[in-house]
């Protein structure tokens, strides 16, 4: 029976950026399909799940943060910029548009663009808040400018609150997140465990 991954996340996150491709990959490897839900991290998982903004956590957090990320981009051997020029930046534009291609053109195609999306912030430095960055990026992805106008339907707002309170029922509370048969995995570096949970049950 196929199997589906339920992939939880934030278009701005640099630990989603960090894991997408590898993802990606898994799929192609394992036959495996995945189902998108993007969500409003910031303003309603982590209030409900005991999360900061970045601005709110200690020094030493944020300090931290920053070590990790140069040393996971450096083993992955991915280009990223620990202080991109937009960050942090509204998600929730990038977050509908997503949402809006994946009802209509498949999921293959959602995550075509959404891997775009995350290198927009964390290798090119580009505003995904900026309607004129994300027609450029549905280009890129060879998928029609007039997504942006239908991301702002009531439906695609509907799906994205649906997919922010199906988040915080399934327990998570961070991005990424992937649910396979119900198990939450967390973080890009949790990927490995996804991994072995698909080939071994």
């Amino acid at each position: 029976m196929s199997q589906t991954i339920e992939y939880f996340l934030a278009p701005s996150s640099p630990w989603t950026y960090l894991g997408h491709n590898r993802l990606a990959d898994l799929l192609k490897d394992t036959g495996v399909t995945v189902r998108l839900f993007p969500m409003d991290l910031g303003g309603k998982v982590f209030p409900a799940t005991g999360g900061l903004p970045l601005g709110q956590r200690s020094a030493q957090r944020q300090a931290y943060r920053l070590v990790e990320l140069k040393r996971f981009g450096e083993h992955l051997k991915m280009p990223l910029n620990v202080h991109p020029k937009f960050f942090p930046v509204s998600a929730d534009l990038a977050a509908k548009l997503i949402i809006a291609v994946q009802e209509k053109e498949g999921s293959v195609a959602a995550m075509v663009l959404t891997g775009l999306i995350l290198s927009n912030v964390w290798v090119d430095e580009k505003n995904i808040a900026d309607p004129e960055t994300l027609k450029s990026t549905l280009t890129s992805a060879n998928l029609s400018p007039e997504y942006l106008s239908l991301s702002e339907a009531p439906w695609v707002l509907d799906l994205y609150e649906q997919n922010t309170i199906s988040a915080i029922d399934k327990g998570v509370f961070g991005s990424p997140s992937y649910i396979l048969n119900n198990e939450i995995f967390w973080g890009q570096d949790r990927l490995d465990f996804l991994s072995l949970r698909l080939t071994t049950g």
